[in-house]
């Protein structure tokens, strides 16, 4: 009988973080879940729960270890679900958001899930060829649009230079199988979903690109109810 696969979350938040835990346990994987909040011991659902700060890129590749540790296989299904940003402190103004606290929110939104990518890249390499394998980062249309708002500005950062990695590592490991995708969750006339995302739909279609279904690219805008749906 082959053993059960593992999914780690990068943080796990009420709304999209708890909803895709759900998701993939119901799908019978073994779950980890790390954020700020954890305790090193098993929730009452039975995730392992791992504490973390994702501001401290080198402290990522220990997240992977204690996985590993606890199932005996390294995740075959990384999703980093964790975000930041920082307030100008002057609002119509970004250039007075400090250098300090721009660093601090690239090392969450960039630099933690690059190198939590090449940790997974470290794990699938001793997983089954047959085994799917998938890293998970939840984007928004920042990538895409500049909205012209300052209290955005380090995390359109962010999201941007993760979308770039993430589409040139899906091109770069497609001849081993292994897919990397930038989730966003659109409104059905395409623009952006905003702070009213729905967690149980990003489970769904988390689910989906895990099994590799779809033949859905990198840059995985969908839709509620719908799946992917490729906007112009």
């Amino acid at each position: 009988m082959a053993a059960a696969p593992v999914v780690l979350i990068l943080g796990s938040g009420p709304r999209i973080g708890a909803s895709v835990a759900q998701g993939f346990a119901s799908k019978g994987y073994k779950v980890a879940v790390a954020s700020r909040r954890g305790t090193g011991a098993k929730t009452p659902e039975g995730y392992l729960s791992l504490q973390a700060d994702f501001a401290k890129p080198d402290s990522i590749p220990a997240l992977f270890s204690s996985v590993k540790a606890e199932f005996s296989s390294p995740p075959s299904v990384v999703v980093y679900n964790a975000a930041a940003l920082t307030p100008p402190p002057d609002k119509d103004s970004p250039l007075t958001i400090a250098a300090d606290s721009v660093t601090a929110d690239l090392n969450v939104n960039t630099v933690s899930p690059y190198v939590a990518a090449q940790q997974a890249v470290a794990g699938w390499e001793t997983l089954p060829a047959s085994t799917k394998k998938a890293f998970i980062y939840t984007g928004n249309i920042l990538n895409l649009s500049v909205v012209p708002v300052p209290i955005f500005t380090n995390l359109g950062m962010g999201k941007s230079a993760s979308a770039y990695w993430i589409g040139v590592a899906d091109a770069a490991y497609a001849a081993r199988g292994y897919r990397f995708f930038y989730a966003d969750e659109r409104a059905a006339d395409g623009k952006s979903k905003g702070a009213d995302v729905d967690g149980p739909a990003h489970a769904d279609f988390f689910a989906q690109l895990a099994n590799h279904e779809g033949n859905v690219p990198w840059l995985a805008t969908f839709v509620t109810g719908k799946g992917y749906v490729h906007f112009e």
